[in-house]
């Protein structure tokens, strides 16, 4: 049984992950002194981790794994970076913050609805998952509060 797709798939998946650990490297640069600054440090850290197991995953297929983000985001992380040096209040910060959140969850529960992985890397990115869902509603529940008391 060929390995390609399981590898093509953990591949999407970390480049969309190290993306995530970069947002929040810049999330946080953005944030320094304010209450959030931590928490974005914390989940970059995390996100890098994650990157690490899942690079993992792919060489013990006998793939060659990604190792950095995606085009696109870097285009995005220049856009944000721009506007944020006009507007950086944590509001802000976070409603970007969140954004990317939900993207990674989306692509995380894409490939969970992804037939043709084995089960082993079915079972690799449920518990990844895990990771990436928590990140998200940490983020998701501090721009709720933001909005409300603001």
């Amino acid at each position: 049984m060929s390995n390609d797709h399981d590898i093509k798939t953990l591949n999407s998946l970390i480049e969309t992950v190290i993306d995530s650990a970069d947002g929040y490297t810049e999330a946080s640069k953005a944030a320094q002194g304010s209450r959030f600054e931590e928490i974005f440090r914390r989940r970059g850290a995390e996100r890098q981790q994650l990157t690490t197991e899942l690079q993992g995953k792919v060489r013990s297929l006998g793939g060659e794994p990604e190792s950095d983000g995606t085009l696109l985001a870097g285009a995005h992380r220049l856009f944000l970076n721009l506007r944020n040096s006009m507007s950086s209040d944590d509001t802000t910060i976070v409603d970007q913050v969140e954004a990317g959140e939900d993207h990674i969850k989306h692509k995380f529960e894409d490939a969970q609805r992804d037939k043709e992985l084995s089960p082993a890397t079915r079972a690799d990115i449920d518990r990844a998952y895990l990771i990436v869902k928590a990140g998200h509603d940490e983020i998701r529940d501090l721009k709720h509060a933001l909005h409300a008391s603001g």
